[in-house]
């Protein structure tokens, strides 16, 4: 772990700050030491605490942080690092930056560009009160992304909605992926995501996760004594996240070896016999940039090219449309509705999330298990986070602020321009249609189809009244119901308002009834 000693703010010339999630080693800032630059890394209750966070995932920032500084201090860079504990620390980082450069004499501070909205503005009202008192400033790329913050809006200028087909294409042809000569598509298909949508067959059990053993107690005590407030679970024998470049690197060769020849397929399955099922878990890895998209990208094409046997152009497709299409579109759409996506509710939902998405105490098994595993994990897949824990959300009408935070606190790749464009936007329909076409809600019948949990759980899966029918059932079409308004002239619904409109008018009433009875004993489902 990074140590302190007083050589650390000898005079230096300038400050660079490098945040929690810019763990970039290939950043051109660290292509030669300087000695009068001094790399500033910063433990703050200020990130602690903006959100409830799973205790895994501010011990894998700080043990990543940390790690990130003892490889710039081997490079030979100089790096002062302070700790949550330290007593000099103030909890900002506008008041460690003026600290540290009363200490040095700086008189520049370069950054590099946030990702997140919110340190993007603290940032330059820091860099505004160095330059009304005379010091220079300086903001670079984090050179982590393939697109520019403004590169989507940019794309569909004039567009009210932003069709990520279109633009997951035009990445494919920039980038020259899976691409063949006369621009065609590797396998003829630009999408495969029809053949991505298999449920676990009977007895089938994915391969073990690849952990680490990596001993958490220090920093886990350190934010006990600190009274930093988490949720969740964590081993105190072992972190068992990718906290290093080397780790990262370890993990996608594990990903591509053992998981990618299956991961197309099962990419949307539900089991409880795999937390992981056959999913890459390099998120967090991408996400605090210890690992760049575009290495990922093209290690998986090589090895598709290599050797199309191991793994076929469905589950190679599938995976890299999560990538250079879905994860680039996500964070093009936050650059370009924020601030003002932030604060829409486009349902007007207002309901307070019930307690039991902090504990997993409910009677429903795909909501116990998926709540379970991310307090147990700090990690659930995007089906799970979509159309369990969201899909539940959405239909018992649930305040988006609270979702929100929610999704932002519990995951350990969790943060706000990714979340939030797929929180508020995918999950939630908050805004309206700009990421989605429609909002993604199910019935019964998909939990079933895609997960074993209907079998032994408290409700009955084919009810769709009474005190034991699965809510989802009830909730369905009570959603549907009481915003017609705003959905009935969607052409991708259309078929549920007929299908509504056909039944019986007494088991419309009953159902309805049903949904209200459950929602007023929401707590206790």
């Amino acid at each position: 772990m990074p140590s302190q000693s007083p050589q650390d703010l000898n005079p230096a010339r300038e400050l660079r700050l490098v945040l929690g999630d810019q763990l970039n080693a290939g950043h051109s800032w660290f292509a030669l030491p300087d000695s009068q630059v001094l790399y500033i890394m910063c433990e703050l209750r200020s990130e602690t605490d903006y959100a409830l966070h799973h205790v895994q995932k501010v011990v894998a920032f700080f043990m990543a942080m940390r790690l990130f500084a003892e490889r710039l201090l081997a490079a030979g860079h100089r790096v002062h690092y302070v700790r949550l504990d330290d007593e000099a620390n103030t909890g900002s980082f506008a008041d460690e930056l003026w600290r540290i450069r009363e200490a040095t004499g700086a008189t520049a501070w370069s950054w590099q560009m946030p990702d997140e909205w919110r340190l993007d503005a603290q940032m330059h009202e820091i860099a505004r009160q160095w330059n009304a008192k005379g010091f220079q400033t300086h903001v670079v790329d984090s050179e982590h992304f393939l697109t520019e913050r403004s590169d989507l809006a940019a794309h569909f200028a004039g567009k009210k909605t932003y069709l990520m087909e279109s633009f997951y294409r035009m990445m494919r042809r920039k980038f020259n992926v899976l691409m063949e000569p006369e621009d065609s598509p590797s396998g003829g298909e630009w999408n495969y995501d029809a053949t991505n949508r298999k449920k676990l067959p009977k007895g089938h059990v994915p391969p073990h996760p690849m952990l680490w053993d990596r001993d958490p107690k220090e920093v886990v005590d350190m934010l006990t004594e600190q009274g930093v407030q988490t949720v969740g679970e964590i081993d105190m024998r072992s972190l068992g996240w990718p906290v290093t470049r080397a780790e990262c690197l370890a993990l996608m060769d594990h990903f591509i070896a053992e998981l990618l020849p299956r991961f197309g397929d099962f990419q949307d399955a539900m089991t409880r016999d795999s937390w992981v099922v056959y999913h890459s878990r390099l998120s967090f890895g991408m996400n605090v940039k210890l690992i760049s998209p575009l290495e990922v990208i093209q290690a998986i094409e090589a090895c598709w090219r290599e050797n199309p046997d191991h793994a076929d152009i469905t589950q190679v497709e599938g995976f890299i449309r999560q990538i250079l299409g879905w994860r680039e579109y996500m964070r093009g759409i936050y650059w370009a509705q924020m601030p003002d996506y932030a604060g829409l509710n486009f349902f007007g939902h207002e309901r307070k999330l019930p307690r039991w998405f902090w504990t997993g105490e409910t009677h429903m098994a795909c909501l116990r298990h998926t709540i379970r595993q991310t307090l147990d994990h700090a990690y659930a897949h995007h089906i799970q986070r979509l159309m369990v824990t969201g899909n539940f959300a959405l239909l018992a009408g649930i305040d988006p602020d609270e979702v929100d935070a929610w999704y932002l606190g519990v995951y350990i790749d969790a943060i706000e321009w990714v979340e939030m464009p797929n929180a508020r936007g995918m999950s939630q329909f908050a805004d309206g249609g700009i990421v989605g076409t429609k909002p993604y809600v199910a019935s019964a019948n998909y939990m079933k189809k895609m997960g074993p949990y209907c079998s032994d759980c408290r409700y009955q899966a084919k009810e769709k009244t009474g005190p034991d029918s699965c809510p989802f059932n009830s909730f369905y079409w009570q959603f549907y119901d009481r915003h017609r308004d705003k959905l009935a002239r969607n052409p991708r619904i259309g078929m549920a308002y007929r299908t509504w409109d056909k039944m019986d008018a007494q088991k419309r009433a009953e159902i309805l009834e049903t949904a209200a009875n459950h929602l007023e004993n929401l707590e206790s489902l």
